[in-house]
């Protein structure tokens, strides 16, 4: 009459688990528990012809041992027999409750972590833009990696948007300087992973943003067409204030950089409109340095925008401008790569202008730059700058064969070391 024993000596010659033995006999894996525990006595007749039944017990083996016999259970037997069952069936699914509440409370990120992490992105999107590139780059790999791993543990889902928004962030500042070292393909696959963690994350900002990275990037390529077309992404994305000043700036410049003047100038007045909007607040401009567009940015666009358009005297305002902003302003405010463009806007300026002693003057801001911050987009620009000067009209003048003659050969950053590191 002990089926508690019974039940424990056939799981232990069968090898089968209480919960394939519960099964087996109808009974519920607690009841069966308590049964082994000898917390409980099976009594029911019913119960215990189904247990043996269930168990092919031979019939001669069934018979009951005299003065053993179950005793018929009384309704209120019965009853208590059944809110024990229920109380035990509530106390296992207590306890899986708990076990579930406990892992989606579990967390492999904290706040602290999660801001510290801000804290050094929003540090690296300031130092890049005055910074040497290639100490920036290998840090950046470094905290990309670890937001990489964060994120294939576990966290709350608030947490998991924000470890998503603080990757593609670490993945677009790997895109400006993949670019920056002259690596348009390697710039684009940092931009995809980008974008897809600005879909996880469902953070508009960043999408706007990345799209814009995006056609920055075409346009510093043979692809420059592509361009416009990414900006009219990046455009219906972008919120108001910086992002989408940005956007209408990129556009305007890739349009004059392809000859198309019209797409260029009605570009300009949305960027003009764009700078009158109220701003709203977006998470991507708060990290700061190459992450914002302020003043100094949007004046050397513009230089640049109007250089390529041929309105040199509106170039010329704009790119000085750009340079004073960027010379006066905090150190840490100040991009030596949109200085150094806009002085080789200048030297244009002054060359079309048949001032050479100001391109000269301009040029010489250029050449001081030290190699490790000279940014690959430094020497398409002087290329161009050098075959500029070949032109019949300007053959035979002593300071244009000077210029030449310093322009030729310029060297750009190396970035090996680190695209190395990075494949």
């Amino acid at each position: 009459m002990d089926f508690g024993e019974v039940s424990r000596l056939v799981r232990q010659h069968t090898g089968m688990r209480q919960d394939d033995l519960a099964r087996l006999t109808g009974l519920s894996q607690g009841y069966l528990s308590q049964l082994e525990s000898r917390a409980r006595r099976l009594t029911r007749l019913d119960k215990t012809q189904a247990f043996l039944d269930a168990l092919n017990v031979p019939a001669e083996l069934r018979p009951l041992a005299a003065g053993s016999a179950p005793q018929p259970e009384t309704p209120d037997r019965d009853r208590q027999e059944e809110d024990d069952q229920l109380r035990s069936l509530a106390a296992g699914a207590a306890q899986t409750s708990s076990a579930f509440a406990e892992f989606i409370a579990s967390s492999n990120v904290s706040s602290d972590v999660l801001e510290q992490f801000g804290f050094i992105l929003a540090r690296i999107a300031t130092d890049y833009v005055h910074a040497p590139l290639l100490p920036l780059f290998t840090e950046l790999i470094d905290v990309r990696d670890e937001l990489f791993d964060r994120l294939q543990g576990h966290q709350r889902p608030q947490q998991s948007r924000e470890l998503l928004l603080l990757a593609g962030t670490a993945c677009l500042l790997l895109a400006h300087a993949s670019q920056n070292l002259g690596e348009s393909a390697s710039a684009m696959a940092q931009i995809r992973t980008a974008r897809l963690c600005a879909e996880e994350a469902d953070h508009t900002g960043l999408r706007a943003w990345v799209a814009g990275t995006a056609a920055l990037i075409a346009e510093w390529s043979p692809q420059n067409r592509m361009a416009l077309k990414l900006t009219e992404q990046a455009a219906r994305l972008a919120p108001a204030g910086e992002t989408r000043i940005r956007v209408a700036a990129i556009e305007a410049r890739a349009a004059a950089r392809i000859g198309d003047h019209k797409l260029a100038l009605a570009a300009l007045d949305r960027m003009q409109q764009a700078r009158e909007e109220t701003p709203l607040h977006n998470e991507v401009e708060q990290f700061g340095g190459l992450l914002s567009f302020p003043l100094a940015k949007q004046d050397y666009y513009l230089g640049g925008t109007y250089t390529l358009l041929g309105q040199h005297e509106e170039a010329y305002r704009h790119a000085t401008a750009a340079i004073s902003a960027y010379r006066s302003g905090p150190r840490e405010e100040r991009s030596y790569g949109d200085e150094a463009l806009a002085h080789i806007d200048l030297i244009t300026i002054g060359i079309l202008q048949g001032d050479p002693d100001a391109a000269t003057t301009a040029l010489q801001h250029v050449l001081n730059l030290p190699p490790q911050m000279r940014i690959r987009q430094l020497g398409g620009a002087m290329d161009r700058l050098g075959g500029f000067m070949h032109r019949p009209g300007l053959k035979g003048n002593r300071t244009i064969r000077t210029l030449t003659d310093l322009i030729r050969g310029y060297e750009v950053i190396d970035g090996t070391a680190a695209l190395r590191s990075e494949r």
